[in-house]
């Protein structure tokens, strides 16, 4: 175990970083805490009938979790920075807990659908694990450090929709949701014991401290940057994910809760992409990576439109999609965490506002335009919106650098991990 030092003391992080074990608990526990807010995905159908509503109003249960994301990004995460950050992890991880016992015995929508808000908002305790994890690290470790972290936050994914198709087939869907009760209590307990006492960072009012990330948009535009490629690539992630189980249960595949988590597992590529992208950021390439991977996702519409009637393009479009959105986030990340050392949870809340706000959006209106104009429509809704990232990218791209040429200046670049 890590000695209980500062973590964003310059001196600390040069001289030693996080241990191979501690980084793989890190991924560990952000892996199981996010898995919460992806149970529900490949159960839509399941529980439009449970609770005998419409699947567009089950559809509903996605934007709802990311909602409560949203809101604990803003209200809970820079309290990392305020906060004794072990101890604010165990007890967050119990209020999680507590939220899906409460679903797991809801007896309508309502109530349901009130405790998978409160989930959303407990599980951005990934996002307080994470910076922790950058400043564990040393500086010259980060990008894969946080690479290795993401990467078990995005098998937690994975294994969520598989897991949860899984159970909810051999045990109902009701056990899905007590078997992650079980779960954050055992976590908190375990990291209650394992983590090394992570020191507050700031000493200002939460108040102060909720006034700062907006003085840090202000300040950074690399953040702002990035915040914006974030809300489009995650808005592509959602509005996939939002509509498979519908296109996988309906006309022609049929498919029941066991195959449709069992295909989620096509987006193990994106967990494959995080390390890479990681190193790559760490090397200097993260803007070059960042416009490849924006190319890969919007590719990846073509694919996942062939998927309407092709098993295979959905399996590939899945795969394509999730290894570029994931490319692109960890890019993101690296590049944000180089900016203000002492100010990492500000900085990922403000990043992870803007990046789950995306995802909220497009899901909301997913499930709107699948009624209306079926998976087809939702293809194209994916592909104009990983185009306008790209847009974006390439317009910001030529302003930033004709400006560096202006100027005299040295280079610009986006901290350790996005220097090109």
């Amino acid at each position: 175990m890590l000695a209980t030092v500062s973590p964003e003391s310059p001196r600390a992080q040069s001289s030693s970083g996080a241990s191979r074990g501690l980084v793989l608990l890190l991924a560990v526990s952000c892996g199981a805490a996010v898995a919460n807010l992806y149970y529900a995905q490949p159960l839509l159908h399941t529980l439009a009938h449970a609770f005998d509503v419409s699947e567009g109003t089950a559809g509903l249960l996605i934007t709802i979790t990311q909602v409560g994301y949203v809101v604990g990004l803003a209200l809970l995460v820079p309290l990392g920075d305020l906060l004794e950050r072990r101890r604010m992890i165990a007890v967050t991880l119990l209020l999680s807990a507590a939220a899906l016992a409460v679903a797991a015995a809801a007896p309508g929508f309502t109530v349901f659908a009130s405790a998978i808000l409160i989930v959303g908002i407990t599980s951005t305790v990934a996002q307080v694990i994470v910076p922790m994890s950058s400043s564990l690290a040393s500086e010259n470790q980060r990008g894969q450090v946080v690479g290795t972290v993401m990467s078990g936050l995005l098998v937690g994914i994975l294994v969520a929709r598989t897991v949860s198709g899984l159970v909810a087939a051999a045990l109902g869907w009701r056990t899905v949701f007590a078997v992650g009760a079980v779960a954050m209590v055992a976590l908190a307990a375990i990291l209650h014991r394992a983590l090394p006492e992570v020191p507050p960072t700031d000493e200002m009012s939460y108040t102060g401290l909720l006034e700062s990330v907006l003085s840090l948009i202000r300040e950074e535009p690399v953040l702002r940057r990035r915040m914006i490629i974030g809300a489009f690539t995650f808005g592509c992630f959602s509005t996939l994910w939002t509509s498979i189980a519908f296109l996988l249960s309906g006309a022609p595949y049929h498919y029941g809760n066991a195959v449709i988590g069992l295909i989620g597992l096509a987006g193990a590529a994106g967990a494959v992409a995080a390390s890479v992208s990681g190193r790559l950021s760490d090397r200097g390439y993260g803007r070059r990576t960042t416009t490849v991977s924006l190319i890969i996702v919007l590719a990846s519409w073509a694919v996942l439109a062939v998927g309407k009637t092709s098993l295979v393009a959905v399996i590939i479009g899945i795969a394509v999609l999730d290894l570029g959105v994931q490319s692109v986030h960890i890019g993101n990340q690296s590049a944000i965490y180089a900016l203000r050392p002492e100010a990492r949870s500000r900085l990922t809340t403000a990043y992870m506002v803007s990046f789950f706000s995306g995802g909220a959006l497009l899901s909301a209106i997913s499930t709107g335009v699948y009624a209306s104009s079926g998976w087809i429509g939702v293809c194209v809704l994916g592909a104009v919106t990983a185009a306008l990232a790209l847009l974006f990218w390439a317009v910001s791209e030529l302003t930033s650098r004709g400006r560096q040429s202006s100027s005299s200046r040295r280079p610009l670049t986006e901290g350790a991990g996005g220097t090109d």
